[in-house]
């Protein structure tokens, strides 16, 4: 067992905090429901510097796919 490990006993939290009835991933399915995230690699992500662009391409891409005979 690493004797290293630093105690999470800190006092920074508040005695006013009360964590007691936190539920943890409450909202975790509706979240994956509603949204999706997509993490650009840096070089696609200079290219595209918003969602919007992003979108914009993707749309264009999909209309040429469509079109595509084969």
């Amino acid at each position: 067992m690493n004797q290293n490990i630093e105690s999470t006993n800190s006092d920074e939290m508040r005695p006013e905090y009360d964590f007691s009835g936190v539920v943890r991933g409450k909202y975790y399915e509706a979240y994956t429901q509603s949204s999706n995230v997509v993490i650009l690699d840096p070089d696609v992500a200079e290219v595209f510097p918003d969602s919007a662009s992003v979108n914009e391409a993707l749309r264009m891409l999909a209309k040429v796919a469509k079109s595509v005979k084969r």
